[in-house]
C-alpha cells in the first residue's frame, strides 16, 4: 500500500519540480537588467525578466505535467501487464474434449 501512496506523490510532484527548476534556470542564466539595456530601462527591464520567469515556469509545469501522465500511463500499463502474466499463471489450463469420430 505504501508503494502505491509514494508513486502517486511522486508522480504528483513531477510538475512542480520541473516547473520550479525551469524557472531556476531561467533566472540564473540571465544577465542583469543594468548589462542588458542600461540603468536607465532596468526598472522595465526587471518587471519583464519577471514575467518572462513565470511563462518559462508556466511551461516548464505543463512539460512536467506531460511528463508524469506519460508516465503514470506507463506504469499503469506495466502495472496491468504484470497482473495478466500473473492470473494467467494461476489459471489452470485445461484441455477441451477431444470430439468423436
Amino acid at each position: 500500500m505504501w508503494r502505491i501512496v509514494a508513486r502517486q506523490v511522486v508522480l504528483a510532484f513531477i510538475p512542480l519540480g520541473v516547473g520550479v527548476a525551469a524557472g531556476w534556470y531561467f533566472i540564473n542564466h540571465q544577465p542583469s537588467c543594468g548589462s542588458l539595456v542600461g540603468p536607465l530601462f532596468a526598472a522595465k527591464c526587471g518587471r519583464r525578466l519577471v514575467q518572462y520567469q513565470l511563462w518559462f515556469q508556466t511551461l516548464g509545469t505543463a512539460a512536467g505535467a506531460a511528463l508524469a501522465a506519460l508516465i503514470g500511463i506507463w506504469l499503469e500499463r506495466r502495472r496491468v501487464q504484470k497482473a495478466a502474466r500473473r492470473a494467467a499463471a494461476a489459471t489452470p489450463q485445461v484441455e477441451p474434449p477431444l470430439e468423436p469420430q
